[in-house]
């Protein structure tokens, strides 16, 4: 039987890129991880091995770095914006540019005499940002998003009234910690020709309408839960028109004490690894449609 060649793309993935930005004896870090995928018109390199219209992924690699150099990194966003135009823009034969970007945060270290070039690595979530553009100049897609950001309540949480057949042995609970680890991805909605978002701003204020949420949810599940998130995001900026959340449950079951006849009213718990409950879900501005790909919360 005859084949045909189906969606396809290509580039080089993982680029590490640390840009250092300096103000005199301030200095300022830009730590990324960037990847490239090109698609366009591509049938000849698979089907007949002609390399002509092959833009070498060796050649992304260098201009990640070219780019960081001569236009520095204002944000995650606004780099991938950038590559993705020169990418389609600069090459007929690819119409299609998908740049993924993971942004790895930094603190700065106080240090005697005001230095300001240390820095401890944060230790909390990764950013990250997807940046696709259609080479019709119209088509722009702006995702950004973290992952990795561990979150828990230590009350005000329930799980009852649940299903139970012949193989529940899960006992109800109207207190229990709630604890889970917040992996996101957002949606900007389309914007003028010519402005120029705030990514990083964005970033925070969503991250802190993420966290806000999660704080304030009496919780009568991790359900209920990250739709409250995903809801507050949604009412509170205009600008997102859609989250996907992934909300893996951080199990903490209460430690039996009484072999040592110990009471353990809500006091110690062990915290278990896995397995684990995974909550997903989409939440939409009311007439918006889905574009986030469901499974994008779960990149490793």
């Amino acid at each position: 039987m005859p084949t045909v060649l189906g969606q396809n793309q290509y580039g080089k993935a993982e680029t590490r890129v640390v840009r250092v930005t300096r103000e005199g004896p301030v200095h300022h870090i830009r730590d990324l991880n960037v990847s490239v995928a090109l698609s366009g018109a591509m049938d000849d390199v698979h089907t007949r091995g002609s390399n002509a219209g092959v833009l070498p992924t060796d050649t992304t690699k260098n201009t990640v770095f070219a780019f960081a150099k001569e236009h520095g990194i204002a944000s995650a966003e606004e780099f991938a914006e950038r590559l993705a135009h020169h990418f389609v823009s600069q090459q007929e034969t690819i119409h299609t540019a998908r740049i993924r970007v993971e942004e790895y945060g930094w603190d700065r270290i106080p240090a005697a005499g005001g230095a300001a070039h240390s820095f401890v690595r944060r230790g909390q979530e990764t950013r990250t940002a997807q940046v696709t553009y259609h080479g019709d100049g119209e088509r722009w897609q702006v995702l950004s998003g973290l992952k990795g950001l561990v979150v828990m309540n230590t009350t005000d949480s329930e799980f009852h009234g649940y299903v139970k057949d012949r193989y529940t042995t899960l006992p109800e609970t109207r207190d229990r910690i709630l604890a889970t680890e917040v992996n996101a991805c957002w949606r900007h909605a389309g914007r003028p020709e010519g402005e120029k978002p705030d990514w990083d701003a964005s970033y925070e204020r969503t991250r802190g309408h993420l966290l806000a949420a999660f704080a304030a949810t009496y919780s009568l599940s991790l359900q209920q839960t990250l739709y409250a998130m995903g809801s507050r995001v949604v009412d509170q900026e205009p600008g997102i028109d859609e989250i996907r959340l992934s909300l893996p449950n951080k199990h903490h079951f209460l430690a039996d004490l009484r072999p040592f006849g110990l009471d353990n009213d809500n006091e110690v718990y062990f915290a278990a690894d896995r397995p684990y409950g995974l909550i997903e879900a989409t939440v939409l501005r009311d007439g918006a449609t889905a574009a986030v790909p469901v499974d994008l919360t779960n990149l490793p």
